[in-house]
């Protein structure tokens, strides 16, 4: 891959990976709309990885709570802070694991790729997210999550399986449901995508691996450094906006873009 091509995807996957509106969307559209090269599996784990080496680092106190958590969770203990938060993690992540397996099992994951599907997503959700964010109440807090909303949120998060839904997005526009505060809400999305990212990066791996050279190593790391600086740069920047603004600068983004490729897809 060209230097040029490797910015590209990384700066996409990294500026979109946390805000909500669809870092899968934007990947998709790019060799879509340009004509260049599908990235292959391997950059796209490397993109993901520098972002989640972001978001770890971002909720680094976080991390390390539910860390020093799971070996209690494993001796079935739930009576710390870390392990509560490392099992709400967990359920969290299993309604897209069985989804995605489902799309892959079923090969049904390659049919959703196209510029309309990602139009009518990018559309939709984005009102989904601006209704949520406008009729949600703010009456819940992060450290009260509980195991119906890890589980409910989950579900939302699922959702994002479906190219241009935006994980953060659909995870927020839960929460926001759910009756969370704003920064409450991307706080649990941000963590909630620590074992997904995890997850789907392990399943990836397993199908890519030996198939690499020192060639596309390099360009792997290369990716994954300016993912990780982008990814960064973009969750700080939405986590202090959130302190004075709502999510409507991103629904007004998703709205115009969903418009745009409608218009591109059926004309």
């Amino acid at each position: 891959m060209s230097l040029f091509h490797l910015i590209l995807v990384a700066l996409i996957q990294g500026l979109t990976e946390f805000l909500p509106v669809s870092s899968s969307g934007h990947l998709i559209l790019l060799p879509a709309l340009t004509g260049l090269d599908d990235q292959g599996q391997m950059i796209d784990i490397a993109v993901h990885v520098g972002t989640l080496f972001a978001v770890m680092l971002y909720f680094k106190a976080d991390v390390r709570v539910a860390a020093n958590g799971i070996p209690r969770l494993i001796r079935g203990k739930i009576d710390t802070q870390g392990a509560w938060l490392a099992m709400l993690l967990i359920l969290a992540t299993i309604p897209v694991l069985i989804f995605g397996l489902l799309l892959k099992l079923t090969g049904f994951d390659a049919h959703l790729r196209s510029v309309a599907l990602i139009g009518w997503t990018m559309l939709i959700f984005g009102l989904v997210l601006y209704w949520t964010d406008q009729k949600g109440e703010t009456t819940k807090t992060a450290p009260k999550w509980s195991m119906k909303d890890a589980a409910i949120m989950g579900v939302w998060q699922a959702l994002a399986l479906i190219p241009g839904t935006s994980r953060s997005g659909a995870t927020i526009s839960g929460a926001r449901a759910l009756g969370y505060a704003r920064e409450d809400a991307a706080k649990l999305a941000m963590l909630m995508s620590i074992p997904t990212i995890i997850a789907s990066g392990l399943l990836l791996g397993m199908e890519v691996i030996g198939d690499a050279d020192m060639a596309l190593a390099k360009d792997a790391a290369i990716a994954a450094a300016l993912s990780f600086i982008a990814a960064l740069f973009a969750l700080t920047l939405m986590m202090r906006l959130l302190k004075s603004v709502s999510f409507t600068p991103y629904v007004i983004y998703r709205v115009i873009l969903g418009i745009v490729l409608l218009v591109y897809a059926y004309s």
